[in-house]
């Protein structure tokens, strides 16, 4: 591993440490799909589960910095201006049909801005994490935006309702933070998306700009009714004005 702040590694420790529990949920999930009670109430234990090791572990060393999850809210602690903003299970929905597409989402805050992010893939093992002025990485290899400029060649990812006659080809993946972490690796050209929560894409705000994309301005005092729009610098232009009634 390449050299991180103490806080990134934190970070990753915590996120793998979480990754074994949903590996083993996410096996059990799928048997579930047959079953008359269904998966929806273990994969909200899963949830749980999950955010409740990130939180003790990103805590062992770092007892006063606040915490923003998805499950537990905001808590406020000694240090207001350092909070760990933490989605234990981005792309619920996935996992509860069985669908190997989530992430673990981990961004540290300090202040209005996103200082590091992680973006954890635990079933294909991709790790993608950032910090400020240090560059993006995939399982520690650099990483950059796409380059391509003809948009009529460009793939986006959105969300949320269907959005036609925008001539631009998208997909629907159903993982926020996995759509962010692939336009910072270049496989998406951009992404699109409007109600977003904080905690969906605050560690994907780091990653998009140090690997050298744009992304409009993002009000981080906000929790939720976000709105994301970001791809590289070469196509953002001619994005933005497909997407000017989005």
């Amino acid at each position: 591993m390449r050299n991180i702040s103490p806080e990134l590694n934190i970070m990753i420790k915590a996120s793998e440490k979480a990754s074994k529990a949903l590996i083993r949920d996410f096996g059990e999930v799928e048997k579930l799909q047959v079953s008359s009670k269904g998966p929806s109430d273990f994969v909200s234990n899963a949830d749980t589960r999950s955010e409740k090791i990130i939180i003790n572990e990103l805590t062992k060393s770092k007892k006063n910095y606040s915490i923003l999850s998805e499950e537990n809210g905001s808590k406020i602690n000694k240090d207001s201006k350092m909070t760990w903003i933490i989605d234990p299970i981005d792309g619920t929905t996935n996992f509860l049909h069985g669908v190997p597409h989530f992430a673990i989402s981990i961004a540290l805050k300090s202040g209005n801005e996103i200082i590091s992010g992680l973006i954890f893939d635990p079933i294909k093992n991709e790790l993608f994490f950032a910090e400020k002025n240090n560059g993006a990485f995939l399982n520690n290899q650099r990483i950059k935006v796409s380059n391509k400029k003809d948009i009529s060649r460009c793939l986006f990812a959105t969300g949320g309702n269907q959005y036609e006659e925008i001539g631009l080809i998208t997909r629907k993946s159903g993982c926020a933070a996995l759509d962010m972490a692939y336009v910072a690796s270049g496989r998406y050209d951009g992404y699109f998306q409007n109600n977003l929560n904080l905690w969906d894409v605050a560690a994907g705000i780091v990653l998009i700009k140090e690997a050298g994309g744009i992304m409009n301005n993002i009000d981080l005092n906000r929790k939720d009714s976000m709105h994301i729009k970001t791809s590289s610098s070469a196509i953002n232009e001619k994005m933005l004005d497909k997407l000017k009634n989005f």
